[in-house]
């Protein structure tokens, strides 16, 4: 039956993959299934992303709970797509493949799952099951003496109110009624909430209403009496569903002081009372009751609380002075500390020492061991230097033969313990191995799960963006405070380069500075094309070695002339724990270190260190991609300028003002140009141009059409000669040749006001003439465009720009600047040149990029050059 449902859209574009993610890990919290979110998320993740990014098509995504577990549904609108089938005769598909990832996750983390098809959509579900519960057994409780019972009235009244669906009271008992003074034909058909006097606790939102909506409930409130008065009651809801599938709730409610009535017992008895039990079942029992009889009941839950139980119990058990005790890692070769007690736990904790510390018995963690004293024996018991520790007994924790842990007590006195106690630890260890075993794996597991839903988050930050210096700060943010507690991250430009210190982050924003100044004085690593994490003690030794000349200064001179020590010494705190450097390596190529530190006394985890290194391999591609797409970046910028002139001449007699505005990212090349230049004494060419497309192609027409619209013009060709000449050049690149719209003229200056001007216009945006009285016209006729056609003629247009005229010459993304079905177009940009009479060059310009930028609200998809001469008056 299903209890909860949510659903939501998400549009085929890449950012929904996150969005549906999200949705999913807010819907399950929201149900409390925080068992489940983990997968759910990355089975989420990969379906959509089939959806979305594969299929190209909307997804829903629909979240359904029952009382077993929940279902996920991921429906698109393209059943045309199948569900890959493993062909028998190939090898199935690697993790690594992208085609049927998603369902390859789904047979390995869901409990089941299927695709169904419709006519107009596919749906991919999956089922996750809740994990199995300790199902709650009656309690009973001992005999208590009479004045430790609970004090109720003498008579005790529990009133039953059936509430339906809509809110409104179906059913109210008499002791309703005795309780409000409020019969119940007064009450039947009425909202519960006229009755109710319910808490409002600042920061919450759940009322009445919402209660009411849950399957079961227990708390206080008010109801109203008859009289005016609010009684305080205590309250169990229970909704229920009738026959026909109505549902609706009972409420039984006590005196708030006669709540032991109906209060639920806090923690279930572990006795079921089930009668006589089976001889496997009296096994499992004398088992449970041997690790019972050791940790305690109830055993806590998780694995650090019965792990710190366990030494706790150890220390007791033998009256030492401290206990400790390390789980092995998964190859076996180390140990890692994981609970200690008596010693110093947080620099102890997850320490590393080896399995195998030496020959015979005594330097195996695999075989028990006592030591009188261990310091006679230096290195005996490294996690016990300079603690004040001399007798040791040490037991392996074995499960099926295999090593999993060591559990040892310590005490100052030497001499304290013999093989009898070793023994007794033995068997004490033999009865919590497979509980210890068992809590580790279980945590484990959890742990992967988490650092798979972890990884799929990191890859989509990484992924959306190409800009280095965002990428070196999702990563530290992304280690910072979830895997350390600071980090560094350092780059290589170049193979043989120095590493250079690019990024430093920590979890207290006071220390980054200091942090940052610490590692500028410290020599950076070194550079290691081996993958793994390795130590590097570099920044705790410089910060220590500065901490103790600060103090000693300060204690020596004993003034103010010494800055006080406390900066130092906080800062040799902060990196005074373990710190690791993770090579990163793209493309078989070491571009940088991602370093990560503790504070003094702590390490990291086994399993943080994989996450971290998972973490690197990643981040160093995405590092390594937004180096090359700013390299390609700053190369085509380099070649779009040029393929501008440097600088404009100052033409006498006339304004002259250009405005070039480049469309996307900046890591393409434009095919819009303009120049302006001297041809020879009083003659002046100018020239504004588009060639078809962009990149390298479209570059080198460029560069060709305004170094030989120089070179002719300076030969004495005229316009029409020019552009003919140019087009037989254009068509000569054969297959890289591009057409070109080119507007292109010669302006004279005249000795008494004016300008004489001669165009020809070959395919492009006529250009527009102002004059004084605010009329707009073209100042050319349309020709062919270049590089289409062989045998070209063209002619050229004479007119004389009069004092306080304007010519206006602008490229195609000025007049197809569209909005929707709207273009702006010749008519739109001569409506906006009236508009400008008696403004100078630059205003006339600028005036018309504003229009065109606020004609649409969409940035500009095409480049934009507008050129603007004008006779002063």
């Amino acid at each position: 039956m299903i209890t909860a449902r949510a659903a939501a859209t998400f549009e085929p574009v890449g950012r929904s993959v996150a969005a549906a993610r999200a949705f999913v890990r807010d819907t399950l919290q929201g149900w409390g299934l925080s068992d489940v979110v983990d997968d759910a998320v990355v089975l989420t993740s990969e379906l959509v992303t089939n959806a979305v990014v594969h299929a190209g098509t909307s997804a829903e995504v629909r979240c359904l709970r029952d009382t077993g577990g929940v279902r996920v549904e991921v429906v698109d609108r393209y059943p045309e797509r199948e569900v890959p089938l493993r062909d028998e005769t190939h090898a199935p598909p690697g993790p690594d493949r992208e085609g049927g990832r998603g369902l390859l996750l789904c047979a390995a983390l869901a409990a089941r799952w299927g695709v169904d098809y419709t006519a107009g959509d596919k749906r991919v579900w999956f089922r996750l099951d809740l994990p199995e519960r300790p199902v709650g057994t009656r309690a009973a409780g001992p005999a208590l003496p009479d004045e430790a019972l609970p004090v109720a009235d003498r008579r005790v009244r529990v009133a039953v109110v059936q509430v339906d669906s809509a809110g409104r009271v179906a059913a109210w008992n008499d002791d309703a009624a005795a309780l409000t003074g409020r019969p119940p034909e007064r009450v039947t058909g009425r909202p519960l909430t006229d009755f109710v006097a319910w808490p409002h606790t600042p920061g919450t939102g759940t009322g009445i209403a919402e209660a009411l909506l849950l399957s079961r409930w227990e708390g206080t409130y008010g109801l109203r009496g008859a009289d005016g008065r609010t009684l305080p009651v205590y309250a169990s809801h229970l909704r229920i569903r009738d026959a026909e599938g109505e549902p609706s709730t009972v409420c039984l409610l006590v005196r708030d002081h006669e709540r032991a009535v109906l209060q639920s017992p806090l923690r279930p008895s572990t006795d079921s009372g089930q009668g006589p039990k089976t001889g496997a079942a009296e096994s499992r029992e004398r088992t449970a009751d041997a690790f019972e009889t050791f940790i305690g009941s109830p055993a806590p839950e998780d694995l650090d609380g019965l792990l710190q139980r366990t030494v706790e119990r150890a220390r007791d058990m033998l009256d030492g002075d401290a206990a400790f005790l390390l789980l092995a890692t998964d190859d076996e070769t180390e140990l890692e500390v994981r609970a200690s007690t008596g010693l110093p736990a947080a620099r102890q904790r997850f320490a590393r020492v080896p399995v195998e510390a030496g020959s015979g018995r005594y330097g195996s963690a695999r075989l028990p061991s006592v030591h009188d004293d261990v310091t006679a024996v230096p290195g005996a018991a490294p996690l016990l230097d300079d603690t004040g520790m001399r007798a040791v007994v040490t037991v392996p924790l074995k499960v099926e033969g295999r090593l999993t842990g060591s559990l040892g007590v310590a005490a100052e006195t030497p001499g304290r313990y013999s093989n009898e106690e070793a023994l007794r630890l033995q068997f004490a260890a033999d009865r919590i191995a497979l509980a210890v075993e068992s809590a580790r794996l279980t945590e484990l597991e959890r742990l992967r799960r988490g650092s798979l839903s972890f990884l799929v988050e990191a890859s989509d930050l990484l992924a959306g963006t190409l800009d280095r210096d965002q990428t070196l700060a999702l990563m530290a943010q992304m280690t910072v405070p979830t895997l350390a507690t600071w980090c560094a991250v350092y780059t290589i430009a170049e193979p043989n380069a120095e590493p250079e210190l690019s990024y430093v982050l920590h979890e207290d924003e006071d220390r980054i500075d200091d942090l940052k100044a610490l590692l500028t004085k410290v020599s950076p690593p070194e550079p290691v094309l081996a993958p793994g994490a390795r130590g590097w003690s570099a920044p705790a030794d410089a910060a220590h070695s500065s901490a103790m000349r600060t103090s000693m200064r300060s204690l020596l001179l004993g003034d103010d002339t010494v800055a006080a020590p406390g900066a130092t010494l906080a800062t040799a705190f902060a990196v005074g724990g373990e710190t690791v450097v993770l090579p990163l390596v793209a493309r078989n190529r070491v571009i940088g270190m991602l370093t990560l530190g503790k504070p003094t006394d702590e390490r990291f985890r086994q399993e943080i260190l994989e996450l971290a290194e998972d973490l690197s391999r990643r981040a160093a591609l995405a590092l390594d991609n937004a180096r090359l797409y700013s390299e390609r970046t700053a190369i085509s910028q380099s070649l779009q300028r040029s393929l501008l002139p440097p600088e404009l001449p100052e033409v006498p007699g006339v304004e002259v003002e250009v405005i070039y505005r480049a469309a996307g990212e900046g890591n393409e090349v434009g095919g819009d140009f303009y120049d302006l230049f001297p041809i020879r004494e009083g003659a002046y060419g100018f020239a504004i141009g588009d060639v078809c497309g962009t990149g390298p192609e479209a570059a080198a027409v460029t560069g060709l059409a305004r170094h030989a619209l120089r070179l002719l013009a300076r030969e004495g060709f005229t316009g029409p000669a020019v552009l003919e000449r140019l087009n037989a050049a254009i068509l000569d690149e054969g297959a890289r040749s591009r057409f070109l719209t080119l507007l292109y003229g010669e302006l004279w200056p005249q000795a008494g006001g004016g300008a004489l001007l001669k165009v020809v216009c070959a395919g492009h945006p006529l250009p527009l003439r102002l004059r004084q009285d605010g009329s707009v016209e073209p100042a050319a006729e349309p020709q062919p465009l270049l590089g289409v056609m062989e045998d070209l003629e063209l002619h050229e247009q004479t007119f004389t720009l009069d004092p306080g005229d304007v010519l206006l010459c602008v490229t195609d993304g000025v007049t197809e600047r569209r909005e929707g079905t709207r273009m702006l177009g010749d008519d739109g940009l001569a409506e906006c040149l009236t508009t400008c009479t008696g403004l100078n060059a630059g205003a006339v310009a600028a005036r018309v990029m504003r229009a065109v930028e606020r004609f649409a609200a969409d940035a500009p998809s095409d480049d934009m050059a507008i050129l603007a001469m004008r006779v002063p008056e």
